[in-house]
């Protein structure tokens, strides 16, 4: 590890890394053995395939455990790591990243860490309704979830758009509206506006947390991504019991976001998100700064 920091590495003995690193296996077996059931059964599920399909991380990457920037791994035991890319012997015979490599081939830092601490910077808008999902099946016959139907029809659905104010900020999800839907959207979201318009209380901008900390692997510690995994799938829960598709049968009640209780349940969670989503996005950052002082 080269570079200005002078503050020394956290070392792990081998006992000590081991087991975080079963403690990590364990609880990611849990997080996704139902995924992986239904994966070899071939049944897709409308909630939480987002999480491997739109995510792209796979089930083994996500358990394969990594100690992250400032930290070391002692022990014959961590050698094995030398084979695995972004990992180098230290001074001394310990294993840790390294960070020159990395940081040479991961230029999406400079991206993410603008993002992360421009969304940190601003305070959270609530009031979007989750709304973005009903503009993706506004006036048009091909649904992204064709499994499942719409709670109030296609014609019930569109009077619900047309009689909101529409106002995604997030590129990622107003990419996907209906053409008819695009100009009933308050802003023109674009890739290059991201760190712009990205605002902590939008539902996929804090989702998107588990991308930037997967992207920046092996330098975030392996909890800090699950941690990020676990929250993703949380709002993805609230996003799709907000959104049209009827997922009763799916074991999720509907939070009708057309009626003045619907609201009111999604501005709480909403807020209950951003909150949570701050601090999460905090330990990103502090990633971010440990990798430019190492």
């Amino acid at each position: 590890m080269t570079g200005t920091s002078t503050q020394a590495p956290t070392a792990l003995a081998e006992a000590l890394w081991r087991e975080r690193a079963d403690r990590h296996g364990r609880r990611v077996d849990a997080l996704v053995a139902d995924h992986l059931r239904r994966r070899r059964e071939g049944v897709r599920h409308p909630v939480e395939d987002f999480l491997f399909t739109y995510y792209n991380l796979k089930p083994a990457q996500l358990r394969r455990w990594h100690p992250g920037v400032g930290t070391v791994l002692l022990g014959g035991g961590a050698r094995a790591r030398l084979d695995e890319r972004f990992y180098t012997e230290l001074p001394g015979g310990a294993v840790g990243l390294d960070t020159g490599a990395f940081l040479a081939a991961r230029p999406v830092l400079d991206f993410v860490e603008r993002l992360l601490s421009s969304v940190a910077s601003r305070p959270a808008h609530l009031g979007c309704f989750g709304l973005h999902e009903w503009a993706m099946v506004y006036r048009t016959e091909e649904v992204r979830h064709g499994q499942v139907p719409l709670r109030l029809g296609h014609e019930g659905t569109d009077r619900v758009v047309e009689s909101h104010r529409i106002q995604c900020s997030h590129f990622d999800a107003f990419r996907f509206f209906t053409g008819p839907a695009r100009p009933l959207n308050t802003l023109r979201p674009i890739r290059e506006r991201q760190a712009e318009l990205d605002q902590p209380g939008c539902l996929h901008a804090n989702m998107d947390l588990y991308k930037w900390a997967y992207k920046l692997t092996p330098a975030v510690p392996s909890e800090l991504v699950v941690d990020c995994f676990e929250f993703s799938r949380e709002i993805r829960t609230l996003d799709m019991r907000a959104s049209p598709y009827d997922l009763t049968e799916w074991g999720y009640e509907p939070v009708r976001i057309e009626t003045a209780e619907g609201k009111a349940a999604y501005m709480e969670a909403q807020r209950d998100f951003a909150e949570r989503g701050a601090a999460l996005r905090e330990r990103l950052l502090g990633v971010c700064r440990a990798l430019r002082a190492a």
